[in-house]
C-alpha cells in the first residue's frame, strides 16, 4: 500500500526541480531556434559535411530531404478509404503459474469508410509451450520475456501484411469489370463499365519502424526477427499499400542532432578525433535533452507537416532497400512523429494521401489514431482474460490426466492477504 502522507513531503522538492528544468528548457529552445534559422540558410553546406564525415560522426543525425523551414498543409482525405492496424499483447511466462508458457495476442482492425461494410475487430492468439520456443533465446543470453516481445513485433508485422493484402485483393475482385460470359450455346457480351478506382488504403502500426533493439542482438537471434518483418513490408510494397508508424510523445532527437553539426566548434565534425567519448560533456550538446517535437511545436500549425527526413540509424544498414524516412506532423493535440518506408516517401501522391488518412484517424480518435487504439483494445489481455486462460489450461491439463495442477503457494498467497 502506498503511504500518500509520506509521499507528499517529497512533492515540494519535485515541483521546485520541475520549475527550474522548465526555465532551462526555454533557454535551450531559444538557442535551438537560433541554430535552426542558421541551418535554414546553410542547409546544403551541412548536408554535404554530414555525408562526407558520416563515418566519423558518433551520434545519429538524420538528413533533411526538404528545406528545413518546410510547412505543408495536409490534404483532406477522400470519403471512401480503408485503414488497417495491428497491435500485440502477451501473457508472460511465470514459474509460479500452473504451467510455464506464454501467449501472444495480435489485435486486428480494418475500418471501412464510405463503403457500407462492417469493420473487422478481432484478435489472433497463439500459445507457446514447446522447449524450443521457451528456451531458444537463452543461448544468446536473452531472457524469455524479452524474446517474447521481439517475437510479438515480428508477428504484428506479418499479420498486418497478410490482412492488408487480403483486404486489397478482395477490393480488386469486387471492382474488376466482367465484359463477357459464356453459356452452353452462345456468348453474351455485357456492356463495358470502367473499373472502380482503387480504394485508398493505409496500414498503421503503433510506434517506430526503426527497431533499435536489434542493434544489441547477436546475428543468429536477429536473423529470426528481422527477415519476417522485411518480408511482410515487401508484400505491402508490392501491393502498393502504404505503411506508417505513428509515434505519440516521441523522445527522438535525430533532427536536433543535425543542428549539432552547426554547434560543433571544431573545423570538421570528426567525433572520433575530437570527441571520442560521447558519454562525457561535449561542446556540441548545447540543446540536450531537447526533443525534436519541442522544436517543431514552434514551427508548425495544426494540420501541417514539417520537412521529410531520412534516418541514418546504423541498424538501417540491415534494412537493405527498405530505408526509413520520417516527418513531424502537428495533429492538433501534439506533434506526432510519422515514419514511413522508402517506397512511400518516394511516391509523393501516395505519401500525401497517407498523411491525410492518418490525420483523419487522429481526429476521429480525439487525439490518437482510432484504428491503432482499437487494435490495442483487441489485443490487450486483461486480468479476467488471463484468469480464464489459465482456467482453460487447467481443465485441459486435468483432462490429460495430470495431477497436482495449481499455482505455487507464493502466487496463491500474493493473490490474497491473510492480515
Amino acid at each position: 500500500m502506498l503511504d500518500l502522507t509520506k509521499l507528499t513531503r517529497q512533492m515540494q522538492g519535485l515541483s521546485q526541480h520541475l520549475t527550474q528544468e522548465a526555465a532551462a528548457s526555454r533557454q535551450r529552445l531559444e538557442l535551438a531556434q537560433q541554430h535552426f534559422l542558421n541551418a535554414c540558410d546553410r542547409q546544403e553546406e551541412f548536408v554535404q559535411k554530414q555525408e562526407k564525415w558520416r563515418d566519423r560522426i558518433l551520434f545519429a543525425s538524420a538528413t533533411p530531404i526538404e528545406p528545413l523551414n518546410t510547412s505543408i498543409e495536409i490534404p483532406v482525405p477522400p470519403k471512401v478509404h480503408t485503414v488497417i492496424a495491428t497491435d500485440g499483447s502477451q501473457i508472460a511466462p511465470n514459474h509460479h503459474e500452473i504451467a510455464y508458457c506464454y501467449l501472444l495476442n495480435i489485435g486486428r482492425v480494418v475500418l471501412y469508410y464510405g463503403q457500407n461494410k462492417h469493420p473487422l475487430l478481432d484478435s489472433l492468439p497463439e500459445i507457446f509451450y514447446r522447449p524450443e520456443d521457451l528456451y531458444i533465446s537463452r543461448q544468446w543470453g536473452i531472457k524469455t520475456e524479452e524474446w517474447m516481445s521481439y517475437c510479438r513485433t515480428a508477428s504484428e508485422a506479418t499479420v498486418l501484411a497478410e490482412l492488408a493484402c487480403s483486404v486489397v485483393s478482395k477490393d480488386k475482385e469486387i471492382s474488376s469489370p466482367h465484359t463477357s460470359r459464356r453459356d452452353e450455346s452462345r456468348l453474351y457480351i455485357t456492356p463495358y463499365t470502367s473499373p472502380t478506382p482503387k480504394i485508398p488504403t493505409l496500414a498503421m502500426v503503433d510506434g517506430s519502424l526503426i527497431y533499435w533493439f536489434l542493434e544489441q542482438l547477436p546475428f543468429d537471434a536477429r536473423d529470426r526477427i528481422l527477415p519476417p518483418i522485411l518480408q511482410a513490408w515487401r508484400q505491402m510494397r508490392d501491393a502498393q499499400i502504404p505503411l506508417m508508424g505513428y509515434l505519440s510523445a516521441s523522445r527522438n532527437i535525430e533532427a536536433m542532432n543535425f543542428l549539432r553539426l552547426l554547434a560543433c566548434p571544431h573545423p570538421v565534425p570528426d567525433c572520433m578525433s575530437f570527441c571520442p567519448n560521447q558519454l562525457e560533456k561535449v561542446p556540441c550538446k548545447v540543446f540536450e535533452p531537447l526533443r525534436d517535437t519541442t522544436l517543431w511545436t514552434t514551427q508548425l500549425q495544426p494540420g501541417q507537416r514539417g520537412p521529410l527526413w531520412r534516418s541514418n540509424a546504423h541498424i538501417l544498414d540491415l534494412y537493405e532497400d527498405l530505408q526509413i524516412y520520417f516527418c513531424y506532423v502537428h495533429v492538433g493535440a501534439e506533434i506526432a512523429r510519422i515514419e514511413i518506408p522508402a517506397w512511400v516517401a518516394e511516391n509523393t501522391s501516395l505519401f500525401d494521401e497517407s498523411l491525410g488518412l492518418m490525420l483523419a484517424q487522429v481526429q476521429k480518435g480525439y487525439g490518437y489514431p482510432v484504428a491503432i487504439a482499437e487494435a490495442h483494445n483487441q489485443a490487450v489481455v486483461r486480468g479476467g482474460d488471463k484468469a480464464r486462460f489459465f482456467a482453460l489450461l487447467e481443465r485441459q491439463m486435468i483432462k490429460a490426466g495430470l495431477r497436482n495442477v495449481g499455482t505455487s503457494y507464493k502466487e496463491a498467497r500474493k493473490r490474497g492477504s491473510i492480515a
